[in-house]
Order: C-alpha cells, then sequence, then structure tokens
C-alpha cells in the first residue's frame, strides 16, 4: 500500500482529493490533515510514501511544512497545491525540494499523473537505497580481532573528514574493504567512487588514464577523454598498487594534490577538481624512496593517514567469521544450500598458511562448497584444499 497524506484547510477541496485518490487505486491508503501542524505532526508519526500540501493555510503554510517535513523526512516527496496566485511560490516551492505543483481546481488526469510519477520516483529511491545495501554487502569487514577492530575505529574518525589515507599491506589482506568503508561512511558517499588499478595499465598510458587527454594528444587519441580524476570529482578516487605508477605520472598526482587542478594530456589548460585521493600499495615505499623509484613529497602528501592491513596469518581468530560470511555469500551467488564447517575443518583451516590472505580463503571456501560434502568436514579439507 502507498500512503498518501493530503494537507488542505478547505474542507471541499481536501474531500475531493481524497476522494479522487482513494477510487483512483485500492493500494493508496490516503490520510488527511486539515492544516499544516497537523500535518507536519503526522509526517513526524507515520512513513508516508507522498504528500500533497495546499500553500496556503492558517497556522503554518505550505512552505514552513515543506522546509520542515524535509527536516525530519527528507525522502517524502511533496506536491504542492496553488491556487492562481500562488504560482510564484509554487516554483519556488520545487528549488526547496517539492517534486511538482498542481493548481486549483485541481485537473483529473494531471493530478493523477503527477502522483503516479511521484510515487514511482519514490520507489525507484528506495530500491537504489536497498541494492546500495546490497552492494555494500559484498565490501564488508569481517573479523573481531584486535588488529580489526582498532582498523573499524580509525575509519569511524577518518571517513568524515577530507584526510587522505595511504593503506598499506599484503596482497589478498582486503585494502580495497578499507577503501570502499572510507568512501561509504564520508560525506562524499553520495558522489562517485573511481578504483584505478596502478600496476595494471601501462606506464605509457597511465597519465592518460589519471588525467584524460585532448584529442590529437597522441597516435590513438581520436577524440578529447576526461580521466579518472574528473570522473571522481565530488567523490573519491582510490589509486591502488600506487607504488607502481611511474615518476612522471606521480609528479602530476603531486600537482593535484597540492592544487586541486589537473590538466589533460595534450593540454595546459587548468580542469578544477574536487576529489578525495586514497591511495594503497603492498611496497615498502620509504624503501622506493630510498631507491629512487617514488617521490618523498608525494608520499608525505598522501599519507596524512596510515592504515596498515594485517596479514590473515595475524587475525587467526577471525578465520570462522570470514568463512561463515564467504559460505551464505557464495551460497547466495552460487544459488546453492548453505553448508556448514564441522570444528575440525574450521581447526585444519586456521592452522594454514595463508600466504594469499583473504582472497585465498574465499578461493578455498568456494572450493569447498562445490566439491566438499553436505558438512565440509576435516577430510574435505584435506582434499581439496591441500596447500
Amino acid at each position: 500500500m502507498s500512503k498518501i497524506l493530503v494537507i488542505e484547510d478547505e474542507a471541499a477541496i481536501r474531500r475531493v482529493l481524497v476522494k479522487i485518490l482513494s477510487e483512483e487505486s485500492e493500494t493508496y491508503e490516503v490520510d488527511e490533515a486539515e492544516d499544516g501542524s497537523n500535518g507536519l505532526e503526522m509526517i513526524k508519526k507515520t512513513d508516508y510514501d507522498l504528500a500533497l500540501c495546499d500553500i496556503k493555510m492558517p497556522k503554518m503554510d505550505g512552505v514552513e511544512v515543506l522546509q520542515a517535513a524535509k527536516k525530519v523526512r527528507p525522502e517524502i516527496p511533496f506536491i504542492m497545491i496553488s491556487g492562481h496566485g500562488d504560482l510564484d511560490t509554487a516554483v519556488n516551492t520545487m528549488r526547496l525540494g517539492a517534486f511538482d505543483y498542481i493548481s486549483k481546481p485541481p485537473d483529473l488526469n494531471r493530478l493523477l499523473t503527477t502522483v503516479r510519477n511521484a510515487l514511482d520516483k519514490k520507489q525507484l529511491v528506495k530500491e537504489n537505497k536497498i541494492l546500495k545495501k546490497k552492494v555494500s554487502k559484498g565490501y564488508e569487514m569481517i573479523g573481531e580481532s584486535k588488529e580489526i577492530t582498532a582498523i573499524k575505529d580509525m575509519i569511524e574518525k577518518v571517513a568524515p573528514t577530507d584526510a587522505r589515507v595511504l593503506i598499506t599491506g599484503s596482497n589478498g589482506t582486503g585494502k580495497e574493504l578499507v577503501a570502499h568503508w572510507l568512501h561509504e561512511k564520508s560525506d562524499r558517499s553520495g558522489g562517485p567512487f573511481i578504483e584505478v588499478n596502478c600496476a595494471a595499465i601501462p606506464s605509457e598510458l597511465i597519465e592518460s588514464e589519471l588525467f584524460g587527454h585532448v584529442k590529437g594528444a597522441f597516435t590513438s587519441a581520436v577524440r578529447d577523454r576526461a580521466g579518472k580524476f574528473e570522473a571522481a570529482n565530488k567523490g573519491t578516487i582510490f589509486l591502488d598498487e600506487i607504488g607502481d605508477m611511474s615518476l612522471s605520472a606521480q609528479a602530476k598526482v603531486l600537482r593535484a594534490l597540492q592544487e586541486s587542478k589537473i590538466s589533460r594530456v595534450g593540454t595546459d589548460k587548468d580542469i578544477k577538481v574536487d576529489v578525495r585521493v586514497i591511495a594503497a600499495t603492498n611496497k615498502d615505499l620509504q624503501q622506493e624512496i630510498a631507491e629512487g623509484k617514488f617521490r618523498e613529497d608525494l608520499y608525505h602528501r598522501l599519507a596524512v593517514i596510515l592504515i596498515n592491513v594485517p596479514s590473515l596469518n595475524d587475525r587467526r581468530e577471525d578465520i570462522p567469521l570470514l568463512i561463515d560470511h564467504f559460505t551464505s555469500l557464495i551460497a547466495s551467488e552460487q544459488g546453492v544450500v548453505i553448508k556448514k564447517f564441522s570444528k575440525k575443518a574450521l581447526e585444519l583451516l586456521k592452522g594454514y598458511d595463508w600466504t594469499g590472505n583473504i582472497r585465498e580463503l574465499r578461493n578455498v571456501v568456494e572450493r569447498l562448497i562445490i566439491l566438499g560434502g553436505d558438512e565440509i568436514s576435516e577430510e574435505d579439507v584435506t582434499l581439496f584444499a591441500s596447500k
């Protein structure tokens, strides 16, 4: 059922609106409020899918209701009801967050079309939030060890800021999960999260990939192209394996951090960017600096906050939790029944040398779910997860 609230001080118009909406669909549940203050109290108590609100009302006018309601329930779409003399005010309410407005006396077709469109948008927003939660679940940080707890605490403190973060750790430890969490818990979570694997891009193309290029900048540049920094504007760019970046690209990244400006390959024209930079590496950057392979000034720009992600061998107590998590995730992805691991199987897996870290553990769990018995036994682990 879609719950709709009609806020209108003129009883005759209120009754007409309620009648039209109630008869339009059996899925509409319509409440009514005789003035703005009463309507606002009802909004505070009930999760409405839509509000129709008159502009000119005693006690509290429609503009005041809209502004107050957006503070307590910002997701509710408002359709404003305007008299002939309220048209300018009605247009202004859309700048304040109203979905649309209809004039008195309401045209039946326009009213119903506007209501359906507003409800469709509300449903789309709801579905997007659900989808985002599902996507976020794939990047969940699992573990209760002191090492992981410390990282979670650090993220809670750092994420709301724009401080740059350098994440270190071996391959497969979950550095990208930390980056995702930093973004999703930040004020930039509504903006883009752009990932760049610096190790996977040839050195001659990394500058074009990061900063874009103009037509004719090089042989294959047949048209202008925006880079990753522009794509990440108002959001976060995650520079994974930054230790593999060329020195020339490092110089451009340094300028982007210092001046919040980039220039595409082939032009000196500056482009302003508002980007939070999170970087990660599996290399010892201090050693890279000593060998002349990494710029020390860039390191200090990136490493405002340092987060080291421990290897799986250093947090073995988290292995049973990770196995439970991967079991549920893989069963959902593969469309199979969730399997349990015996205590002996878990103990055996806890004792392995996980050189591939969490990535290796996930692969082993998937292999055991596919090849193992109804309950994963010690024998299954010995057969299918042998090192």
